[in-house]
Parts: C-alpha cells; structure tokens; sequence
C-alpha cells in the first residue's frame, strides 16, 4: 500500500470529536473496544492530563486502512486554548473533518477553526454529530451551516435527485454536466471537494456508531490522493520528547523518500517512528503523504521546511495575554527559563521572553486552562512549581505614513548601512518584506541577510516596545565594505534602521479586539448595550428573535474581561457570549497605556535607534535626530533628503568617501600585514623554557582522547581588542554582545568547544548564570566570584580530564594555570586566530 492520505477531525470543544475519533477506529479494526472519553480509556487521548481533564491537549496520530489508501488519523485539541496546536497540524492535512455539534450548532469557536481551513485551503468534510438528541432539526442546522459557512456545504446522506441540484449550484461545469447527463459523475464531485467549492455534510451519532459506516464509506469514495513530486520536501508540524527525553521531530512527507541515516543538514536521522496512539513501530524508510516522528534531529522547528519545501506561513492565532512566571524562593531564574525554553521549543506560541534588568520571566498563554495545564507540565517535567501573575494585555504597534529609516554600523574595522522604507499597511497584514535593491549595490547574499534579519524577530515599536505590524518593509539600499564587512554587522544596521525609520514617522498603538455576539432575554438589552459603551464596544443593530435579542460588534479584549460571567449573572443564566479575534485595531486607551508603561526609546540598549559611525579611527554612537547627515548612501525618499540637507546646514555635518575611509583604516591600523607575517601558532603554544618554571602535572594532555575545551576570560579579550575596547566607551553591553557574535561564528567555523566567562561579582544577590550557542557556552559568574576564579576552579576539576588551554593576558593567571597542568594562549593569539578565522570565511564562502 503506497498511497497515502492525513486526514485531521476539528471541533468546538465537547462537540464529539475524540468520539468520532475511537468510531473510525473500531468500525476499521485498529481497537478491539470502542473508548470513551468520560471512561477515560481513549484510544488517542494518552497524555495523564487529557485523561484527567476529559480533552484533547496534544495532536495525536493514528493510521486506519480505507480501501486502497493508507489514512492517518490525526485528532487536534477542540479547547480554544490550544487552537494553536489545532493551527500547527493543519499543515499536514490532504482533508478535514469538521465535527459540529447538532445541540451547540455554529458556535465562535467554530467559526475559527472554518477560517482556518479556508486560510490553508483544506478540503472540508463535515460531520453533524449528536443528532439522535431530542429536539434536533437537521433540515434547520443544515440550512444554517450553508448560510454561516458555506453555500457549498450540502448534505451527503442521500445522493438523490435534489441532491445532485444543489451540487450543481456550486459550479457551472457541474451544472452544464447534470444538464446534458443527469448526473455529476464522482470524479467531479471529488475535484469540486478538492477545489474547496463542495463540503460534503453526514449525520449520526459518534457515540452509538450511527452514521460512522455511512460516512466512511462516502470518505473513501470522494476523497482524492495528492500526487507528490519525487523531489524530498517534509514539513515539520511539532516536536516533542518521548517518556526516555528523546527529542522528535514531527513531520508530513511532502515529496521523495526519507530513511535512516539520511543527513538533514549536518545532523543524521537515527530512527524512524509511525505512532498509533501512544504506541509506535519503526521502519527504515517514508514515503511522500505520510506523517512520522525522526529521532536524531536537534535543531529542527515548528514551521520549518525541508527540502524543496520552504518556512511555512506565520501562523495566524496567537496570544492576546501574558503572565509574569512567580517562581517559588531559591529557584535560579535562568534555570526556570531554560527549562520554559524546552517547552517553548514544543509549544512556539508560549513566546517564552526574559528580561535581563529585572530579571523576570514572561510567557503568553492563549486562557486560564492552558495556564493550568502548564503549571501541571513544568512540575511533571522538572519539578518546578510556579504561579502566575496578572494578565498583561499583548499590544502591537504601527505606523501611520510612509517613512526610510537609516542603520549605520560602523566600529572599527567594520562596516554597513542599511535603507528601509516603511509604510503602513492594512490591518491583519503583519509584516510583508520586500526588496528593491539593485544587486549593483548590494550584492544579492547581503540583501538575503539583511530580509533574515527582518525576519528573525519581533522589532520592538517606540510607544511601549510592543511588536510592530500591519507594516511593508522594503529593503531600498544598502552598502558593505570588501574587507571589515561581517554578517554580523548587517544584524545591527538592519535592526537600527528600523528603529530609526520608526522614530522618524507617527506611530499608533494598537491593542486586540473580539468580535462578539451576545445573545440576552429582551428585559436586559439595555443593560447588554449600556456595557458595550461603557467598555468602549460597538454595537450594531439590535436583532430580535422571539423573547431573545442578539447584539453583536467589536470591543477590546482588554476591556471584556470577565464579561462572560457577568452575562450569566444578570441574565440568570439564560444570555450567551461567543467571542472570536478580530485582530488588532487602534487602543481605546492609548495615552493611559503609554504612560502607564513608561517606555523610553532612546534609553533601551538592546534596541538602539541611533547609528555606530566611524570617526577620527574610532566608533562614535549618532543619535537617530543626525543619522541622515551622516549616512553615506544619498536618501531613497525625498523627505529623507531634505532632513538631511537641513541637518547638514544646521550641522556642517558631511558624508565620508570611500577613499577618506580606507585613508582611516590605513592610519589607524596600518597596511594588512597579517599575510605577510602570519605569525606560527600551535594550540599549546608554550616554550620549553617556560614549562621549565612549574612542576609537572598530570592532566588531560597525557590522554590523546580528552575533549579540548577553549577558557576565554571575555573582559580580559574586550579590553585587549582595540574596537570592542572604544565600543565600551559608548556601551559595554554592545561589546559584550559584539564578542558573543564574534566567537559563535569563530566556534561555528573551527567547531571548537569554548567557555567565555564573564566577571558579574559586582551584582548584588547574583547567583551565576550559563547560555548556550551551540559548543560556545558563556558565564556569567556569581557574586563575589571574579573569572579568574572561576576560570582557576575550572582547570583545577577538570584538568584531568580535559585538554583545557586558557586565553587570557592577566600574568598571575598565565602562572595560576601552567600550574595546575593546563596551558595558555595571549589574547593577542585568539585576536588574530578569530580575524584570520573571518578572513578564510570570506575567501571561502562570500
């Protein structure tokens, strides 16, 4: 059997999708008994948790035979606080099943999930289920589902006459076939379906097995296999880690074959696994449209493509609160957040954020039960209690004209500008990126970067530091040099010219809205409407229907709270609330929420708005209000021109000529030598005079299999280093990161394993902190710990079993270290292995 097909069942929570799950798989022999979830023995709910709570949390798989085709199964949480694991799975579906409760019928939630589908273009199966309920009116359910979702949505269970009429309605060929034949052959049925102009409706009962047969036998008869090209392509939807802490990669076969020690990159697949359940088998090899779980893979992500396949789209639900992280007395906050890190890496939308100064931890959370089920996650993984604080709306920011923003980076011996034009653009558009750069300019690998760069974060805006959206971006010019141009770099001008373009313009605050529909008995219509002023909602017209008045609008999240429960309260239980996201509009409140943050653009260092300029053979910070009259590249917009121009006059700023600057980089360096007289250096670069003075010790260079580990004492390079060293006048966090970057790239070519640490003993109450890149590891010490003490504990456990060589230039720690059995290495050694580093990057690769 080598055709394969993934089908997914969405549903409003407790409309019966888990059931409808363990009916398919009984009526296909895959159980032997039919679960259930109030027994707590679903088949697909494994997870302690779900079993607990009677929902669905995790997307599960199963795999059934239906006729010639292999299907797999996959059910998705129905509660509104994972629709985003809803949302990930959908990127591996050929089909839908959308389950609708005969009793709830068309809720909010539902309404979600049908634009979801629409969003990915998935062809929709529906299942109306519960309908042996008394009271239900199929007739009047279906005529809603046609009127609310689609008019294509039409009823499978008989294929009658009537039937065939209504089908032909939804596309003129159909209509010219059913004329000319009398009948809509299957095949064009199955393309209409495809086409996302048919959505197929069956009936019954999940639970009592009525209708399940019916609509299997019409699933197998109407659905159509993709045809996949031989090329390899996979996308992958979820990671997880099994009961061992295994690390999985979920992925949909897009194309090709996958096996066994296939190489993803640099990394090399170890297994191949085809769950059913909680249970699974290995096989060596996948085929294009099947669903699998790899072991072996670290670095892979939720949304990411493989092979031909490219990142997949952003996904379009997303948090609107975020709670601070209480952690209980003597827990280390940077343990907790690399452990939050681990489950964000499971769970993206978690939006896991740190803050270094006041050293709290945020997460966003998509409601209160998804709250609950995390705090039972972190104490069943990692023993850590923890409790929430208030919620804390999410907004966004945008613009409201069109506007260049410049970025210069330019400290010594580096260089690059950047020009973006920012305009805004319609709400729910998020970030669109674009270039117009001529690749005479810029050569087309850094304007690659430099869109990479957009891409790769949340830019902060300059009202609260909220996100910004609803925003093109186009990359209009920018500028490198031959040889003090890194990637790195470009990160910094790419991020500076937006921040400065966002200074230059109006921005506007925006805050997340619902779309409401509240339904209340006639007596408390006033009541209903003097609250949707009062929480700054719109109202359209009031809606009678018999003694009950729906009022339906938008009005802000922040301010509806817990209107729901209100509802109840005055109603006696009889009003209604459904709430969907509407996106993000103007705040209602903006001026409170601006003053209430207290954020201040030009007093944030790690998102500057100014530019690094070169001058007098040092770096010099710009503020943004001088940055046009600085820059090098003439202005794309002619505002941007005449800003300039004014400056300049008020000034008697002027631009730098190439010539001018590689006049600067001569004085201050002099000629580039260093090929010339490449200096000759060996890892244990220590004479035999010198290790004359201190006794011999046995150490981890007496075994030829010891791990080697590069100690870097990091102020020790910074201050040695005569760019970062200006840099410290301007910012020293700027320096560290500087050197972070530069030795992540150093590591990444050499692949040496190295520990750069960093003296924090002056913090009061700091117990030490670890971050990992890759083999780079940098730390953080302790209070009244110093690096070179930290550095001395280090060597003296380790050095027996570790090939360890220090970097440092501190002549008390050189002895310190010889010492104790491990070696040296100058600072002036590394400073010139790192740019001899960069030199052979650039002669290989740019």
């Amino acid at each position: 059997m080598n055709k394969h097909l993934s089908v997914g069942i969405l549903a409003h929570v407790d409309a019966g999708k888990t059931t409808l799950s363990e009916a398919i798989l009984y009526q296909k022999g895959v159980t032997r008994t039919l679960g259930r979830v109030d027994h707590k023995d679903a088949f697909l709910d494994t997870h302690a948790l779900e079993r607990q709570r009677g929902i669905t949390i995790f997307s599960k798989q199963a795999v059934f035979p239906l006729g010639e085709l292999s299907v797999t199964l996959m059910d998705t949480p129905g509660h509104i606080d994972f629709s985003a694991e809803t949302e990930r799975t959908l990127q591996t579906l050929d089909y839908a099943i959308m389950v609708i409760s005969a009793a709830d019928g068309v809720t909010g939630h539902v309404m979600t999930l049908w634009r979801l589908l629409e969003a990915y273009q998935i062809p929709t199966f529906v299942f109306i289920n519960k309908t042996d309920l008394a009271g239900t009116d199929l007739q009047e359910l279906l005529s809603i589902l046609s009127s609310t979702l689609n008019e294509g949505v039409i009823s499978f269970d008989r294929l009658d006459n009537t039937f065939y009429e209504k089908a032909a309605l939804c596309d003129e060929e159909a209509l010219e076939t059913l004329l000319s034949e009398g009948i809509i052959p299957d095949e064009m049925l199955c393309d209409l379906i495809t086409c996302r102009k048919l959505f197929p409706v069956y009936s019954g009962s999940a639970l009592k097995l009525e209708g399940v047969k019916r609509f299997l036998l019409g699933l197998e008869r109407f659905v159509k296999p993709p045809q996949w090209p031989d090329q390899f392509g996979a996308r992958v939807y979820k990671i997880s880690r099994d009961s061992q802490g295994k690390r999985l990669t979920h992925l949909k076969m897009t194309g090709g074959t996958l096996s066994v020690r296939h190489l993803i990159g640099e990394e090399k697949i170890t297994q191949l696994r085809i769950y059913n359940g909680a249970a699974f088998h290995t096989v060596n090899q996948v085929e294009a449209g099947q669903v699998c779980a790899v072991c072996g893979l670290e670095s892979t992500w939720a949304g990411q493509g493989l092979g031909y396949e490219k990142v997949g789209n952003k996904p379009k639900l997303e948090s609107l609160l975020s709670y601070q992280v209480l952690l209980p007395d003597g827990c280390d906050p940077h343990d907790a957040y690399s452990k939050l890190r681990i489950l964000e890496e499971e769970i993206p939308e978690l939006q896991v954020l740190w803050d270094e100064e006041s050293r709290k931890i945020q997460v966003q959370l998509m409601g209160e039960v998804q709250m609950e089920i995390l705090t039972n996650l972190l104490m069943e993984r990692f023993s850590l209690a923890v409790n929430w604080g208030q919620p804390i709306i999410n907004y966004r920011e945008t613009i409201t004209r069109r506007v260049e923003g410049v970025g210069h980076f330019e400290p010594l011996r580096h260089y690059a500008e950047v020009h973006l034009i920012l305009e805004p653009m319609p709400v729910g558009t998020g970030i669109l990126l674009e270039t117009t750069c001529s690749e005479d300019l810029l050569d087309k690998n850094w304007q690659n970067l430099i869109l990479t760069h957009l891409a790769e974060r949340h830019h902060p805006g300059v009202l609260t530091g909220s996100p910004i959206t609803d925003m093109k971006i186009t990359l209009a010019a920018g500028k490198a040099h031959v040889k003090h141009t890194e990637g790195g770099d470009f990160r910094q001008a790419t991020y500076r010219a937006v921040r400065h373009g966002l200074r230059r313009t109006d921005s506007v605050l925006l805050e997340p809205y619902y779309n409401y529909k509240l339904d209340v008995p006639t007596a408390s219509v006033g009541r209903a409407m003097h609250d949707m002023q009062r929480i700054a909602g719109e109202c359209g017209q009031p809606i009678n229907q018999g003694d009950m008045v729906t009022l339906s609008g938008r009005a802000p999240v922040a301010a509806m709270g817990d209107y729901a429960k209100e509802v109840l309260a005055y109603t006696k239980g009889i009003g209604r609330l459904q709430l969907t996201f509407a996106g993000y509009f103007p705040c209602h409140n903006a001026a409170e929420v601006i003053e209430a943050r207290g954020y201040d653009p030009d007093r944030d260092p790690a998102n500057p708005c100014g530019s690094v300029f070169c001058s007098h053979g040092g770096g010099v910070n710009v503020p943004w209000e001088e940055v046009e009259a600085n820059m090098h590249l003439p202005a794309c917009l002619s505002e941007t021109k005449k800003a300039a121009d004014e400056i300049i006059r008020r000034t008697g700023s002027r631009e730098y000529s190439d010539a001018e600057l590689e006049a600067i980089f001569r004085k201050t360096y002099g000629d580039d030598k260093r090929e010339k007289n490449r200096l000759k250096r060996d890892s244990r670069i220590v004479s035999a005079r010198s290790m004359e003075q201190f006794p011999r010790v046995k150490s981890g260079y007496n075994d030829s299999q010891a791990p080697q580990i590069l100690l870097i004492d990091g102020y020790n390079v910074i201050f040695a280093w005569e760019e970062m060293q200006e840099m410290t006048k301007v910012n020293l966090e700027a320096s560290r990161a500087l050197l972070i970057e530069t030795l992540q790239n150093y590591q990444g070519y050499t692949g040496e394993t190295i520990i750069l640490v960093f003296d924090a003993y002056k913090q009061p109450g700091n117990i030490g902190a670890t971050e990992k890149y890759g083999n780079l590891s940098v730390v953080y010490t302790k209070e009244g710990q110093t690096a070179d003490q930290y550095i001395e504990k280090y060597v003296l456990d380790n050095v027996k079993k570790q090939k360890i060589t220090v970097a440092t230039s501190d002549g008390l720690e050189q002895m310190m270290i010889f010492g104790q059995g491990a070696l040296r290495m100058p600072v002036r050694e590394l400073i010139a292995r790192v740019l001899d580093a960069n030199e052979e990057i650039r002669s290989k690769y740019l």
